[in-house]
């Protein structure tokens, strides 16, 4: 049976997640939950209309950053888009959460959703990277970080290669930080062909339970 939270700041183990991955239901998207949350590797994921639902799925997909696969037409396409940080961080979220995406009906990225992320931002613990072209906002991907895991959350494109520009410079530049992988989360056929993998479960929270608590560089994300 899926646990419901209460007013304590806990969450059930990721491993009696049900045979989907949802650990628990309800609860609250405070900054303490919501950040505690993603250090047990558990992330919240639901459609409008339904409780806060929170899960960690086994299979899971993680990036080891040395794993990345930049292609050369990509590099090439590099140069005509200006990638910035945390400079637009609530509306890439919005555009995260209005982009069509085939097969899927609306969204789960709700605007309690988007509110309590931004808190997150301002707080220095979730960052957005906005691909630019021609000095409009094209692209970006937003996700929280915890020690050295970057947490993918979601990513937007209205031009062909924008996301996959904002990701590959967030990959280059979580190198230069110090940062260990990026949980990814679900698997997806696009994320894996930029050389991200699927791990059973306990081998994530291995990995999350080893860098969750590490620091990373002091110039990580003082970049515009």
């Amino acid at each position: 049976m899926i646990k419901q939270l209460d007013y304590n700041l806990s969450f059930p183990h990721p491993n009696e997640a049900n045979e989907d991955g949802i650990v628990a239901y309800g609860g609250d998207l405070s900054p303490s939950r919501l950040y505690l949350a993603y250090r047990e590797g558990i992330f919240p994921w639901y459609a409008k209309g339904d409780p806060i639902l929170w899960w960690s799925p086994d299979p899971r997909l993680i990036l080891h950053l040395e794993d990345f696969k930049l292609r050369k037409s990509l590099q090439k396409r590099m140069k005509h888009f200006e990638v910035r940080f945390d400079t637009a961080f609530e509306e890439v979220l919005k555009r995260c959460s209005s982009v069509y995406r085939p097969g899927q009906e609306g969204t789960w990225l709700q605007p309690d959703l988007i509110e309590a992320m931004t808190v997150l931002n301002a707080l220095g613990r979730a960052h957005s990277v906005e691909a630019y072209y021609e000095g409009e906002l094209v692209g970006g991907l937003y996700g929280v970080t915890v020690g050295t895991v970057f947490c993918g959350e979601s990513m937007f494109a209205t031009k062909n290669d924008a996301s996959k520009v904002a990701f590959a410079v967030l990959v280059e530049k979580l190198k230069e930080w110090g940062y260990a992988f990026i949980d990814a989360q679900v698997p997806t056929d696009h994320l894996k062909s930029l050389g991200a993998i699927e791990v059973y479960r306990d081998y994530f929270l291995q990995l999350l339970y080893e860098n969750r608590d590490k620091e990373v560089s002091e110039n990580a994300w003082k970049v515009y």
